[in-house]
Protein backbone atom coordinates (compact mmCIF):
# COMPACT_ATOMS: atom_id res chain seq x y z
CA UNK A 1 0.00 0.00 0.00
CA UNK A 2 1.52 3.06 -1.52
CA UNK A 3 1.57 6.63 0.78
CA UNK A 4 0.77 8.16 -2.95
CA UNK A 5 -2.80 5.87 -3.01
CA UNK A 6 -3.57 6.88 -0.06
CA UNK A 7 -3.43 10.23 -0.57
CA UNK A 8 -5.79 9.43 -3.62
CA UNK A 9 -8.02 7.25 -1.61
CA UNK A 10 -8.45 10.71 0.91
CA UNK A 11 -8.88 12.95 -1.87
CA UNK A 12 -11.90 10.89 -3.63
CA UNK A 13 -13.36 10.78 0.39
CA UNK A 14 -13.10 14.56 0.06
CA UNK A 15 -14.51 15.18 -3.09
CA UNK A 16 -17.45 12.57 -2.71
CA UNK A 17 -16.51 11.50 -6.44
CA UNK A 18 -13.73 10.24 -8.76
CA UNK A 19 -13.74 13.19 -11.54
CA UNK A 20 -13.28 16.09 -9.00
CA UNK A 21 -10.73 14.32 -7.00
CA UNK A 22 -8.88 13.74 -10.27
CA UNK A 23 -9.18 17.69 -10.86
CA UNK A 24 -7.80 18.54 -8.02
CA UNK A 25 -4.38 15.88 -7.86
CA UNK A 26 -4.11 16.79 -11.48
CA UNK A 27 -4.23 13.43 -12.94
CA UNK A 28 -6.82 11.97 -15.51
CA UNK A 29 -9.94 9.71 -14.08
CA UNK A 30 -9.60 6.64 -15.39
CA UNK A 31 -5.72 6.65 -13.77
CA UNK A 32 -6.96 7.23 -10.50
CA UNK A 33 -10.02 4.57 -10.95
CA UNK A 34 -7.58 1.78 -11.60
CA UNK A 35 -5.49 3.44 -8.36
CA UNK A 36 -8.56 2.90 -6.43
CA UNK A 37 -9.30 -0.78 -7.92
CA UNK A 38 -6.09 -1.89 -7.63
CA UNK A 39 -5.87 -0.60 -3.55
CA UNK A 40 -9.18 -2.63 -3.30
CA UNK A 41 -8.08 -5.57 -4.62
CA UNK A 42 -4.58 -5.82 -3.20
CA UNK A 43 -6.10 -5.39 0.49
CA UNK A 44 -9.65 -7.34 -0.64
CA UNK A 45 -11.98 -5.83 0.95
CA UNK A 46 -14.42 -3.19 -1.02
CA UNK A 47 -13.75 0.30 0.09
CA UNK A 48 -16.78 2.26 -1.72
CA UNK A 49 -20.43 1.76 -2.65
CA UNK A 50 -20.45 3.66 -5.81
CA UNK A 51 -24.00 5.70 -6.22
CA UNK A 52 -25.52 7.50 -9.52
CA UNK A 53 -24.30 11.16 -8.01
CA UNK A 54 -21.38 10.24 -5.34
CA UNK A 55 -19.41 7.71 -3.86
CA UNK A 56 -19.73 6.60 -0.08
CA UNK A 57 -17.47 4.56 2.16
CA UNK A 58 -18.19 1.30 2.97
CA UNK A 59 -17.32 0.32 6.76
CA UNK A 60 -14.09 -1.21 5.96
CA UNK A 61 -13.64 2.47 4.04
CA UNK A 62 -14.34 4.20 7.07
CA UNK A 63 -11.78 2.60 8.80
CA UNK A 64 -9.31 2.98 6.02
CA UNK A 65 -10.13 6.90 5.68
CA UNK A 66 -9.26 7.28 9.26
CA UNK A 67 -6.07 4.71 9.61
CA UNK A 68 -4.92 6.85 6.21
CA UNK A 69 -4.97 10.29 8.04
CA UNK A 70 -3.37 8.82 11.26
CA UNK A 71 -0.52 7.80 8.92
CA UNK A 72 -0.07 10.49 6.54
CA UNK A 73 -0.39 12.82 9.10
CA UNK A 74 2.80 11.01 11.27
CA UNK A 75 4.47 10.65 7.60
CA UNK A 76 4.23 14.45 6.78
CA UNK A 77 5.39 15.31 10.90
CA UNK A 78 8.66 13.12 10.20
CA UNK A 79 9.51 14.77 6.87
CA UNK A 80 9.41 17.89 8.67
CA UNK A 81 10.90 16.56 11.92
CA UNK A 82 14.10 15.59 9.25
CA UNK A 83 14.08 18.37 7.99
CA UNK A 84 14.58 20.09 10.52
CA UNK A 85 17.36 18.77 11.95
CA UNK A 86 19.69 20.70 9.75
CA UNK A 87 18.21 24.18 9.92
CA UNK A 88 17.99 26.21 12.60
CA UNK A 89 15.42 25.76 15.29
CA UNK A 90 12.41 25.87 13.78
CA UNK A 91 9.03 23.65 13.15
CA UNK A 92 5.22 22.46 15.67
CA UNK A 93 5.71 21.22 19.30
CA UNK A 94 2.24 19.34 19.70
CA UNK A 95 1.24 19.38 23.05
CA UNK A 96 -1.91 17.35 24.35
CA UNK A 97 -3.73 17.14 28.09
CA UNK A 98 -7.07 17.72 29.36
CA UNK A 99 -9.23 20.49 30.62
CA UNK A 100 -6.85 21.45 33.59
CA UNK A 101 -5.49 23.61 36.26
CA UNK A 102 -2.23 22.26 35.42
CA UNK A 103 -2.58 23.96 31.88
CA UNK A 104 -1.82 26.86 33.16
CA UNK A 105 1.99 26.41 33.11
CA UNK A 106 2.05 26.59 29.64
CA UNK A 107 2.00 30.35 28.78
CA UNK A 108 5.11 30.86 30.61
CA UNK A 109 6.79 27.89 29.72
CA UNK A 110 5.94 28.51 25.95
CA UNK A 111 6.57 32.65 26.40
CA UNK A 112 10.31 31.69 28.00
CA UNK A 113 10.63 29.52 25.22
CA UNK A 114 9.57 31.57 22.58
CA UNK A 115 11.65 34.79 22.86
CA UNK A 116 15.15 31.63 22.73
CA UNK A 117 13.35 30.20 19.58
CA UNK A 118 11.11 32.40 17.86
CA UNK A 119 10.67 30.25 14.93
CA UNK A 120 8.42 27.28 16.97
CA UNK A 121 4.74 27.20 16.78
CA UNK A 122 2.69 25.08 18.99
CA UNK A 123 -0.63 22.86 18.52
CA UNK A 124 -2.82 22.57 21.54
CA UNK A 125 -4.69 19.37 21.60
CA UNK A 126 -7.68 19.14 23.78
CA UNK A 127 -8.49 16.03 24.95
CA UNK A 128 -8.90 13.18 27.70
CA UNK A 129 -5.38 11.91 29.35
CA UNK A 130 -6.64 8.20 27.55
CA UNK A 131 -6.58 9.86 24.13
CA UNK A 132 -3.97 12.23 24.51
CA UNK A 133 -2.17 8.77 25.42
CA UNK A 134 -3.16 6.96 22.55
CA UNK A 135 -1.73 10.27 20.33
CA UNK A 136 1.65 9.99 22.38
CA UNK A 137 1.94 6.11 21.10
CA UNK A 138 1.57 7.06 17.98
CA UNK A 139 3.65 9.76 17.61
CA UNK A 140 1.41 12.68 16.91
CA UNK A 141 1.10 14.49 20.27
CA UNK A 142 4.84 14.88 21.42
CA UNK A 143 4.36 15.84 24.99
CA UNK A 144 0.99 15.38 27.15
CA UNK A 145 -0.35 16.81 30.63
CA UNK A 146 -2.05 13.64 31.73
CA UNK A 147 -4.36 13.29 35.14
CA UNK A 148 -3.78 10.87 36.82
CA UNK A 149 -4.52 7.52 37.45
CA UNK A 150 -2.52 6.70 34.00
CA UNK A 151 -0.28 3.87 33.37
CA UNK A 152 2.60 5.91 32.26
CA UNK A 153 5.54 3.12 32.80
CA UNK A 154 6.47 3.80 29.14
CA UNK A 155 7.46 7.24 29.29
CA UNK A 156 9.65 9.77 31.44
CA UNK A 157 7.80 12.23 33.28
CA UNK A 158 7.62 15.17 35.69
CA UNK A 159 4.98 14.69 38.38
CA UNK A 160 3.67 18.18 38.98
CA UNK A 161 3.11 19.85 42.16
CA UNK A 162 -0.44 21.62 42.27
CA UNK A 163 -3.03 19.14 42.65
CA UNK A 164 -6.54 18.96 41.22
CA UNK A 165 -9.60 19.35 42.98
CA UNK A 166 -12.80 17.10 42.13
CA UNK A 167 -15.82 19.40 42.16
CA UNK A 168 -19.71 19.19 41.94
CA UNK A 169 -21.40 21.31 38.82
CA UNK A 170 -24.99 21.98 39.80
CA UNK A 171 -27.47 25.03 38.42
CA UNK A 172 -27.64 28.10 41.26
CA UNK A 173 -31.06 27.52 41.83
CA UNK A 174 -30.22 23.96 43.24
CA UNK A 175 -30.84 22.86 47.46
CA UNK A 176 -27.74 21.75 47.35
CA UNK A 177 -25.78 24.82 46.30
CA UNK A 178 -26.83 26.20 50.04
CA UNK A 179 -23.66 23.81 51.14
CA UNK A 180 -20.31 24.65 51.52
CA UNK A 181 -19.29 21.16 50.27
CA UNK A 182 -21.05 17.69 48.83
CA UNK A 183 -21.37 14.59 50.57
CA UNK A 184 -21.60 10.96 49.06
CA UNK A 185 -24.96 11.32 50.86
CA UNK A 186 -26.06 14.67 49.02
CA UNK A 187 -26.06 13.01 45.99
CA UNK A 188 -27.89 9.58 46.94
CA UNK A 189 -30.23 8.69 44.31
CA UNK A 190 -29.26 12.02 42.02
CA UNK A 191 -28.99 11.97 38.24
CA UNK A 192 -24.84 12.20 37.68
CA UNK A 193 -22.43 12.75 34.79
CA UNK A 194 -19.23 11.63 35.21
CA UNK A 195 -16.00 11.28 33.27
CA UNK A 196 -15.70 8.92 30.38
CA UNK A 197 -12.08 7.62 31.33
CA UNK A 198 -13.15 4.05 33.18
CA UNK A 199 -10.10 4.49 35.90
CA UNK A 200 -11.15 7.83 37.02
CA UNK A 201 -14.68 6.89 37.27
CA UNK A 202 -13.38 3.96 39.31
CA UNK A 203 -11.85 6.89 41.77
CA UNK A 204 -14.77 8.66 42.32
CA UNK A 205 -17.10 5.21 43.03
CA UNK A 206 -14.17 5.21 45.56
CA UNK A 207 -15.20 8.34 47.26
CA UNK A 208 -18.98 7.26 46.29
CA UNK A 209 -18.73 4.13 48.71
CA UNK A 210 -21.51 2.36 48.79
CA UNK A 211 -24.12 5.07 47.88
CA UNK A 212 -23.48 4.76 44.27
CA UNK A 213 -25.94 3.16 42.26
CA UNK A 214 -25.08 2.33 38.73
CA UNK A 215 -28.45 3.49 37.16
CA UNK A 216 -27.27 7.44 38.61
CA UNK A 217 -25.04 7.42 36.19
CA UNK A 218 -27.19 9.42 33.47
CA UNK A 219 -24.06 10.70 31.44
CA UNK A 220 -20.55 10.23 30.76
CA UNK A 221 -18.62 12.76 29.33
CA UNK A 222 -14.77 13.61 28.22
CA UNK A 223 -15.32 17.42 28.52
CA UNK A 224 -16.48 19.08 31.70
CA UNK A 225 -17.68 22.66 29.16
CA UNK A 226 -20.56 19.56 27.88
CA UNK A 227 -21.59 18.10 30.93
CA UNK A 228 -22.05 21.67 32.21
CA UNK A 229 -24.53 22.35 29.48
CA UNK A 230 -26.13 19.25 30.46
CA UNK A 231 -26.40 20.47 34.14
CA UNK A 232 -27.69 23.69 32.92
CA UNK A 233 -30.22 21.85 31.38
CA UNK A 234 -31.17 20.64 34.50
CA UNK A 235 -30.08 16.79 33.50
CA UNK A 236 -28.10 16.18 36.81
CA UNK A 237 -24.86 17.20 38.48
CA UNK A 238 -21.68 16.95 36.94
CA UNK A 239 -18.73 15.87 38.50
CA UNK A 240 -15.75 17.75 37.08
CA UNK A 241 -11.77 19.44 37.55
CA UNK A 242 -11.66 22.42 39.18
CA UNK A 243 -9.26 23.50 36.94
CA UNK A 244 -11.73 22.81 33.87
CA UNK A 245 -14.27 25.74 35.10
CA UNK A 246 -11.66 29.01 34.69
CA UNK A 247 -14.37 30.80 33.01
CA UNK A 248 -17.46 29.56 34.31
CA UNK A 249 -20.75 31.36 34.58
CA UNK A 250 -22.25 31.99 38.05
CA UNK A 251 -25.53 32.89 37.38
CA UNK A 252 -25.88 29.86 35.03
CA UNK A 253 -23.28 27.32 36.69
CA UNK A 254 -21.79 26.69 40.17
CA UNK A 255 -19.86 24.26 41.86
CA UNK A 256 -19.56 23.06 44.73
CA UNK A 257 -15.92 21.00 46.50
CA UNK A 258 -15.89 17.52 48.10
CA UNK A 259 -16.47 16.11 51.42
CA UNK A 260 -14.15 14.78 52.10
CA UNK A 261 -12.06 16.78 49.79
CA UNK A 262 -10.37 14.14 46.78
CA UNK A 263 -7.88 15.62 44.80
CA UNK A 264 -6.07 14.25 41.82
CA UNK A 265 -2.07 14.53 40.35
CA UNK A 266 -0.89 15.84 36.95
CA UNK A 267 2.41 14.83 35.20
CA UNK A 268 3.96 16.31 32.22
CA UNK A 269 5.02 13.11 30.06
CA UNK A 270 6.98 12.04 26.67
CA UNK A 271 7.53 8.54 25.46
CA UNK A 272 11.42 7.39 26.69
CA UNK A 273 13.70 7.22 23.60
CA UNK A 274 11.47 8.50 21.03
CA UNK A 275 13.24 10.76 18.71
CA UNK A 276 11.93 13.93 18.51
CA UNK A 277 12.60 17.16 16.51
CA UNK A 278 15.38 19.82 17.94
CA UNK A 279 12.65 21.80 18.89
CA UNK A 280 10.52 19.42 21.11
CA UNK A 281 13.63 17.84 22.44
CA UNK A 282 14.88 21.50 23.36
CA UNK A 283 11.97 22.53 24.48
CA UNK A 284 11.72 18.97 26.98
CA UNK A 285 14.99 20.61 28.23
CA UNK A 286 13.43 23.71 28.75
CA UNK A 287 10.84 22.23 30.55
CA UNK A 288 12.99 20.46 33.12
CA UNK A 289 15.57 23.65 33.90
CA UNK A 290 12.47 25.61 34.49
CA UNK A 291 10.78 23.12 36.91
CA UNK A 292 14.20 22.34 38.54
CA UNK A 293 14.96 25.47 39.31
CA UNK A 294 11.10 26.65 40.66
CA UNK A 295 11.06 28.72 37.74
CA UNK A 296 6.81 28.23 37.67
Amino acid sequence: MELRVLRYFLAVVREEGINKAAEVLHITQPTLSRQLVQLEEDIGVKLFKRGSRKITLTNEGILLRRRAEEILALVDKTEKELLEQEEQVEGKIVIGGGELAAIQILPQLIDSFHKKYPLVTYDIFTANADLVKEQMEKGLVDIGILLEPIDIDKYAFIRLENKERWIVLMRPDDPLAAKEAISPRDLENKALILPRRSNVRNELANWFGNSLKKEQILFTSNFSTNSAIMVQGNLGYSLAIEGSMPFLDPTKIIYRPLAPELKANCVLAWKKQQPFSVATTKFIEHIQYSLSIGQL
